[in-house]
């Protein structure tokens, strides 16, 4: 998990030559930010961990929290265990727990052993008394060695089912909230932290199950040595404690460096990624891109490298200070040892016992100390899902809700203005009020940024409104059922999702909870015009839809275009929202697919349709025109065109591309 950290801090920042040169964003940053953050992405891609909420989190990683929060990660782990396979998570606890035992009974035993073999007589009856205390010891071994096979087994098969789990909760939660949401910049940042919380839910089985280990086993060191002598026991924590200080300072760094860190990592990323990607190798081999990306991506890793080496820096440093504390605490205690032999305070057999429960124990408090610090370290990345989960919760689409009217006869926006978080001052939608007849085909039309996109968003539910109200008939929409009210609309987004899978897929995905029939999916292919597309397939329906994956295939943008409609008529939708629909289809394909709405629209279903074509506005039954965000005009084609105001301009506009300029002809002529 650390690595898979360390890479993600790792991909990103700096550049030679003059991208390299770095210089103080304009936000008081003090921190160096390579060119390529600001070129690329507009300024530094560092989170400031003083706002960041994780800032506690870090600085607890103390010895005093560890200790005090040890149940508690313990705990935790349990519950994952349990939650991911019950029976597993029995087996590794009972066979770490017994493996404890028969490590302390093991020490005992050799304490036996060299006993008999340390006192006086014949070796003879040395040897005959040790044999007893060595058949046990071999016992132990073999039991040693089946409880480790068994916990091996179990932890292998928990700790994958322990990820999945994990990982299902993190999609599940983060695919129900808001869009809002998964738009706002803070909660994205959450979901990027988060996704880790998965993999280290994971590792916490196996860290957990060797801290219950090692704490057993440090518990039989411990009690051999307080009975050997009072003293031993302090000298023993003493040299472990070092350890625990280095490990812990470590983890803290390397946490509060992920989070500053992980935005940064994610840019690195997206470069990357589009070096490779399919949609941007046409662009990037003709306008010979790639260098570019790569000269930036060269200027973020290096960025990221320093960040890794002042890590491994401080590492070095505090590696050293502990290890020589550990040295001098080593010293100090088989010194200590060997004042109580001179001074016969202690005898040769016990002498010898207390050498290996020290080592025992002090390689058992090693491993606790540093098993301990990787679970608390692997539990606040949990933390962060948990987080997450709480956070999704509250930001989720609400469950339930009123009832929308059956069959209503419109939906009505009451001054409806809504901004998008943190972009211009001027509202998307500003104070709007129209009607949409349901039954009807319904256009919106103005120019780009005027507000038609936002207004469908919103009449699918996909935001509220800042300020006031959507009606259907008269239940408003922001206390109505969401998913009832989704689950009457059908949406062809300007830009809708190619799914990378089948084109049966790519169309059934319009209603996925719906049973795959093929009648219901022809009618939808014929609805949307795409027969020709499906037949020209190399595999029909069962093509993959993927070029880079083995047998893919690639679609025109007309193409993809039928079948985004298809994917709304399968859906069956009361309420059509098409957006730009024949925006990738030459004059035919348009007149085609224009035809198949109104024949929608004549069959009972509400089209609203959203097309900067003005000319195949001609079969919309009512048009409202759209500028800057408020509504200015409303009426039929017909109407509007008399009217002689926005609408009108438009089409005057638009009329003159097709008019046919006769030249005058030459005097020589």
């Amino acid at each position: 998990m650390g690595q898979a950290r360390q890479q993600a801090q790792a991909d990103p920042t700096r550049q030679r030559g003059q991208a390299g040169k770095a210089r103080k964003p304009d936000d008081g940053d003090e921190r160096d930010v390579s060119e390529s953050e600001h070129l690329l992405f507009g300024g530094p891609l560092r989170y400031d961990m003083g706002w960041n909420q994780h800032k506690d989190a870090f600085l607890e990683l103390n010895f005093r929290s560890m200790v005090t929060r040890l149940p508690s990660l313990l705990t935790a782990s349990l519950r994952l265990a349990r939650q991911a396979d019950p029976v597993a998570a029995r087996i590794v606890l009972s066979a770490e727990i017994a493996r404890g035992v028969t490590q302390a009974v093991s020490l005992l035993a050799m304490n036996t052993v060299l006993g008999r073999l340390i006192t006086g007589g014949p070796i003879e009856e040395r040897l005959r008394g040790a044999v007893p205390a060595l058949a046990v010891m071999a016992a132990v071994l073999l039991a040693g060695t089946l409880l480790r096979a068994a916990s091996t087994y179990a932890t292998g098969r928990l700790e994958p089912k322990v990820e999945r789990v994990a990982t299902e909760l993190y999609l599940e939660r983060a695919a129900a909230v808001e869009l809002a949401a998964i738009e706002d910049h803070a909660f994205h940042k959450l979901l990027d932290t988060a996704q880790y919380g998965a993999r280290s839910s994971r590792y916490m089985i196996s860290h957990g199950t060797r801290v219950v280990n090692a704490m057993i086993s440090l518990a039989a060191s411990a009690g051999v040595l307080t009975v050997l002598h009072p003293l031993l026991l302090p000298l023993l924590v003493t040299m472990t404690l070092p350890s625990a200080w280095s490990a812990l300072t470590n983890a803290r760094r390397r946490y509060e460096s992920f989070h500053t860190w992980v935005q940064h990592a994610r840019a690195g990323h997206l470069i990357a990624g589009l070096l490779t990607e399919p949609a941007a190798a046409p662009e990037i081999r003709v306008h010979g891109v790639g260098p570019f990306l790569l000269r930036h991506f060269r200027a973020m890793s290096e960025t990221a490298e320093a960040e890794q080496a002042r890590l491994a820096r401080l590492a070095a440093r505090t590696g050293l200070i502990a290890a020589t504390w550990t040295g001098l605490a080593t010293l100090a205690t088989y010194a200590t040892l060997g004042a109580l032999l001179l001074t016969g305070t202690m005898a040769l057999a016990v002498a010898g016992t207390a050498v290996i429960a020290i080592r025992g124990g002090s390689a058992s408090l090693n491993t606790l100390v540093l098993e301990v610090n990787q679970l608390h370290e692997e539990a606040l990345f949990v933390g962060d899902l948990q987080r997450l989960y709480v956070e999704a919760a509250e930001r989720a689409i609400p469950v339930g809700g009123a009832a929308l009217p059956d069959d209503p006869r419109e939906i009505r926006f009451e001054h409806v203005t809504f901004g998008y978080p943190g972009e211009s001052a001027r509202p998307a939608l500003d104070d709007v009020t129209l009607s949409l007849p349901l039954g009807r085909i319904i256009a919106l039309v103005g120019e780009n940024g005027s507000g038609k996109t936002t207004l469908v968003k919103l009449l699918a539910g996909l935001y509220k409104p800042d300020r006031g109200r959507i009606l259907w008939d008269d239940v408003d929409a922001a206390g109505a059922d969401r998913h009832a009210l989704a689950e009457r609309i059908a949406m062809v987004a300007q830009d809708f999702k190619r799914w990378p899978f089948t084109a049966r897929v790519n169309v059934a995905v319009g209603r996925s909870a719906a049973p795959l029939t093929e009648e219901r999916m022809a009618a939808s292919i014929a609805e949307a015009g795409a027969e020709e597309v499906v037949a020209e397939l190399p595999r029909g329906l069962d093509t993959l839809l993927a070029r880079h994956f083995s047998g893919g295939h690639e679609l025109s943008g007309g193409q993809w275009q039928r079948l985004g409609i298809a994917r709304a008529a399968y859906r069956r939708g009361r309420i059509l929202i098409v957006d730009e629909p024949t925006a990738a289809l030459d004059a035919r394909a348009e007149l085609e697919v224009f035809e198949k709405i109104r024949a929608l629209a004549d069959s009972g279903q509400t089209v609203v349709l959203i097309t900067h074509r003005l000319a195949s506005v001609r079969h919309a039954d009512l048009v409202h025109v759209l500028d800057q965000g408020r509504l200015v005009e409303s009426g039929t084609p017909q109407e509007l065109l008399a009217d002689g105001g926005v609408y009108a301009e438009l089409y005057a506009l638009q009329a003159e591309q097709f008019t046919v300029q006769t030249p005058a002809p030459s005097q020589a002529g």
